[in-house]
């Protein structure tokens, strides 16, 4: 029960509290009894006294947000005397170093939030909390207590559609969807597939397949300003976030500190000369608001990032995101943009109209599939939404909606990394495979630059670990995290968030693989190595066979982000709509005239490669090679 939620006494250290016997005594009577001895030689002292629990039942650790050099230790539900020891040590080195040396990314004071400070949310959290120290922690369990505290501006129109919601940093966020006519329900909890498997496999495949509409509005958001914004947001990025003379442009780097170490895995979008958009994901939003400040603190004394504002805006645009194959051809119906390839590249970064809205429209994907990621005023989101749902409706629409369980399994299968999950505070960026981020030429270099070429120029064969794919191909395994990796019967890693690969045809994880667990010597994590070696995966104690990969198992050419030759015509002969099937380019050149409600009377070169049908006749399909 909640105890004191207004402010623990300031005499009470070593207090007790009276105990309710009427509550304990069954308790007491079943401890007891399991060691009969107990029952003989009385009791001298009963102890009754209060305990800290946190929202999520991790400590509470690490160098307050707010305060520089104000570092915190607490929140130890109840197991204290065990990982006392350790939490001390840590946080001793901590404020000796400047830095932890072990991953904190799941237990950091920066993970929470303000509200969850308020004494409503403590009351009824605390209770949830405590009963579930010494339960099963099943990975699809869902919290019951303080919810519905954050509900993204699309909640309504998710709920009408039977979405299954899921606390996402305090966020209700659709999970799935249940079928229509049903409501949607965990079900009993387990380690294996849960009865909306099938569910899940649908929405993966609706957007490996067709297009997905995913509502990602808690994903953290902040607007970064003023004549230095550029200068601080180049120095933190490994990558060239501030391109001389360019804008509308998105970016995915990441951010280390001193020893090439990784600090955050985020985009920052140019949205104009001294404005900028950083999006990170949820768990992380604190921290990268507080490492943005801390650094602007730092410079009072060269005074360098005097002129940056640093405003969240996590709340002031929702985020919907339009992901597959079929997402061009159903955001050119949706606005008066161009969205072609050409005038739409990856990593293109725009205002853009859909319907009476305006919304900043980035090309980018994190689920392996041509897509957009679309920022939308708040108060427009639900109007948007709207003009985006109608192709949900129908036998055939081309627009499902998808939730994050599918988010999940699809940025898997393409190896797209998530830190706090899959990377963490102790890796750097080149284990991590993202030394592909890095801009070594760019004006006045990134913090961490010389640990990181330090790194890279040592090669690949002297990294003590690597980032790598896992695939366990039995359908009967699944993987969720810290199953254990062996190569030829040896451990060599674990794995660090896994997920079931519809697409793949068995579980897909990201597991470290660390050949040093189970050598003395220095092993180079090579192709040959991966190649060479027996892999298997222990889930539940029983080993299955895997296959393990340094680069994505779906597309790695990438291939269909690209998508550069996919497009829907509209034939003035026929008047039909014709989607092109491949994108092939044998001999037989054709040009077709078409009416775009937009640009009419446009001709498109085109090749032969099929027959599609539209509205039940077959139609000659083609592949576009140009237009004008």
């Amino acid at each position: 029960a909640a105890w004191n939620v207004g402010s623990i006494p300031h005499d009470f250290s070593f207090g007790e509290i009276e105990p309710d016997w009427e509550r304990m005594a069954p308790f007491l009577e079943t401890a007891m009894n399991r060691v009969p001895e107990t029952l003989n030689v009385g009791m001298k002292t009963f102890f009754c006294g209060p305990e800290s629990f946190t929202p999520d039942l991790a400590p509470i650790v690490g160098e307050a947000p707010e305060l520089d050099n104000y570092f915190v230790a607490a929140g130890l539900n109840s197991i204290g005397i065990l990982t006392g020891g350790g939490i001390g040590r840590l946080v001793a080195n901590w404020i000796m170093t400047g830095k932890p040396d072990m991953d904190v990314t799941g237990m950091n004071i920066d993970r929470l939030h303000k509200y969850q400070a308020n004494h409503d949310y403590r009351a009824a959290r605390v209770v949830e909390s405590l009963g579930n120290v010494y339960k099963c922690h099943y990975p699809h369990y869902p919290m019951r207590t303080a919810r519905g505290c954050k509900q993204t501006p699309l909640y309504s129109r998710l709920a009408a559609k039977n979405a299954m919601f899921r606390d996402v940093s305090g966020w209700e966020c659709a999970d799935w969807f249940a079928p229509e006519g049903t409501t949607p329900e965990v079900g009993e909890l387990s380690w294996g597939k849960h009865a909306w498997f099938d569910i899940w496999k649908a929405e993966h495949e609706a957007c490996r397949n067709g297009a997905a509409l995913i509502d990602m509005s808690f994903m953290s958001k902040f607007r970064v300003q003023g004549a230095d914004a550029g200068a601080l947001l180049n120095w933190l990025s490994t990558a060239n976030v501030d391109p001389v003379g360019e804008k509308d442009v998105i970016t995915y780097t990441q951010w280390c500190n001193e020893d090439g170490k990784l600090e955050a895995d985020l985009t920052v979008t140019k949205l104009g000369d001294n404005d900028f958009m950083v999006v990170a994901t949820d768990t992380m939003h604190r921290h990268v608001e507080a490492w943005m400040n801390r650094h602007i603190r730092g410079s009072k004394s060269d005074g360098r990032f005097d002129n940056v504002t640093v405003t969240d805006v996590s709340g002031a645009y929702a985020q919907l995101n339009v992901q597959g194959p079929r997402s061009r051809e159903i955001m050119q119906q949706v606005t008066s943009e161009d969205m072609s390839d050409e005038a739409y590249p990856f990593r293109t970064a725009r205002e853009i109209d859909i319907g009476f809205g305006r919304v900043i429209c980035t090309r980018i994907t994190y689920v392996g599939e041509l897509g957009y990621e679309l920022f939308i005023p708040t108060e427009q989101a639900v109007h948007v939404y709207d003009r985006l749902a109608e192709f949900t409706e129908g036998p055939d629409a081309p627009l499902a909606h998808v939730g994050l369980k599918a988010l999940g399994s699809l940025r898997l299968e393409k190896g797209y990394r998530d830190y706090g999950h899959d990377m963490d505070n102790t890796d750097t960026l080149i284990q991590c495979g993202l030394g592909f981020t890095c801009d070594f030429e760019k004006p006045n270099g990134f913090l961490g630059q010389e640990s990181v070429q330090a790194e890279k120029a040592a090669g690949v064969k002297q990294l003590p670990k690597r980032l790598c794919s896992v695939l366990v191909k039995d359908t009967e395994a699944m993987l969720y995290h810290g199953e254990i990796v062996y190569r030829d019967g040896k451990v060599v890693g674990d794995v660090r968030a896994g997920s079931y690969g519809h697409t793949l045809g068995g579980s897909i994880g990201l597991t470290m693989i660390e050949p040093q667990k189970s050598s003395d010597e220095h092993v180079p994590i090579t192709k040959a190595y991966i190649k060479d070696g027996t892999w298997e995966v222990d889930v539940a104690g029983v080993r299955y066979p895997a296959e393990v990969s340094l680069t994505p198992m779906f597309d790695p050419k990438n291939a269909k982000i690209k998508a550069d030759s996919l497009m829907t015509l509209n034939l003035q002969a026929s008047a039909a709509r014709v989607l092109v099937l491949h994108a092939c380019m044998p001999p037989g050149l054709m040009e077709i005239p078409y009416d775009d409600a937009r640009r009419p009377k446009r001709m498109a070169w085109a090749v032969p490669v099929g027959v599609a049908a539209a509205d039940g006749r077959p139609l000659p399909a083609f592949a576009p090679v140009g237009a004008r």
